[in-house]
């Protein structure tokens, strides 16, 4: 088996840097090929020094500069769509819907994509699904959640027919169990807190909400191509059962491990073989005991709006991941408090014009008319 060219989108972000620590004990399996990042000009010129890519992606203008100064005889550019050309299989760690034209170049080229990021096919999903036809375009999800469940899927002859139903389970956050007054007040540090996940600012708080398991929700949709009413949110909060498949004769399959990120992503990388290092081992003479329970839908509202807006399909995803992400930016600017987020969300989905999105500017323009609502939302 020769050496896998990977190129990281994202690459000094949560997903990027845990990307870069797989392939640092990978016995020289994968040659990094490609970095890309918004603005962290010396995170991607220390991490250029030591990996050695041939391409270095800076959206930033003034950053681009900075990291083209300081890697002579590196190709410097500035969309990460273009990494694609060089990989086998790209590694989509942008965070929100800035990572949509990673995962449309990757799956134009027929190449493997390994998705962190949810959003790209959340809100694209009726102009990316086309491309998933073409030969060699495939995608293995990095969520834990979706990567449990492909896992899952694999144990079945015929997973089309045989599958029940869909179930993710869910941290419950960092406000598991708290009442929606109590909510009333809570700071940014609280909801950066998570329980058992260590994350980027933006996903970390829609752990908070919940949303994260609402696009997550959608997300599975899109990947596996199961009914909404056939997708269930179990909340789990020791984050060791990732989600769990039920099939039609009762039987549940679960995958199962400690919370390590860089089990999916090894496991994307490596696909369709297993990694040789192992992540996430359960100790289970320390093991003592699992949870389940179900949601608060009445306290986190975000949930049943990620289902309301996934129902409702065409754009009503971009919508909802757009209106999200102007909230989310709003309460970490202190802008607006935690208990406003959804109320952002619902407000703006209520304007939704029910586009029927054919091609990618369809669902761009959705994007800018979503996030123009939410703003005005925030403002009155």
């Amino acid at each position: 088996m020769g050496i896998t060219r990977v190129a990281i989108a994202g690459s000094t972000g949560s997903i990027g840097t845990q990307t870069l620590d797989y392939i640092a004990q990978s016995d020289g399996q994968f040659e990094v090929v490609g970095l890309g990042v918004g603005t962290s000009a010396q995170a991607v010129i220390a991490q250029a020094k030591q990996w050695k890519p041939k391409v270095v992606a800076v959206a930033d203008e003034a950053a681009r500069k900075e990291v083209a100064q300081a890697l002579p005889g590196v190709e410097v550019v500035s969309d990460q769509a273009v990494l694609a050309e060089l990989a086998d299989v790209v590694v989509n760690g942008v965070v929100g819907f800035a990572g949509l034209s990673v995962t449309m170049s990757t799956l134009r080229l027929g190449k493997r994509l390994a998705l962190a990021n949810k959003e790209s096919l959340i809100a694209a999903g009726p102009v990316v699904q086309p491309l998933r036809n073409i030969a060699g375009a495939d995608i293995v999800p990095v969520d834990s959640e979706h990567c449990a469940i492909h896992q899952c899927l694999r144990s079945s002859i015929d997973s089309g027919r045989e599958v029940n139903r869909l179930l993710l389970t869910a941290s419950g956050g960092p406000f598991r169990g708290r009442s929606r007054e109590s909510l009333a007040n809570v700071t940014v540090e609280e909801a950066l807190k998570h329980p058992t996940w260590s994350m980027g600012p933006k996903i970390t708080v829609d752990s908070s909400t919940l949303m994260n398991k609402g696009l997550e929700v959608i997300e599975a949709h899109e990947l596996f191509g199961t009914d909404f009413d056939d997708i269930d949110v179990v909340v789990h909060p020791q984050s060791v059962v990732h989600s769990m498949v039920e099939f039609t004769d009762g039987a549940v399959i679960a995958q199962l491990s400690m919370p390590d990120m860089r089990l999916p992503i090894a496991y994307a990388l490596s696909y369709p073989n297993r990694a040789s290092v192992p992540f996430g081992s359960i100790d289970w003479s320390t093991l003592a005991r699992l949870d389940f329970e179900v949601p608060d839908t009445q306290t986190f509202t975000c949930l049943n709006l990620a289902y309301q807006a996934g129902r409702t399909g065409g754009t009503a995803p971009a919508w909802l991941s757009a209106a999200n992400e102007v909230a989310v930016e709003a309460f970490l600017n202190g802008q607006i408090m935690w208990s406003r987020i959804p109320e952002v969300i619902d407000a703006t989905l209520q304007q939704h014009d029910g586009l029927v999105p054919t091609i990618v500017e369809d669902i761009l323009h959705a994007d800018a008319l979503a996030r123009r609502f939410a703003l005005q939302v925030l403002s009155a």
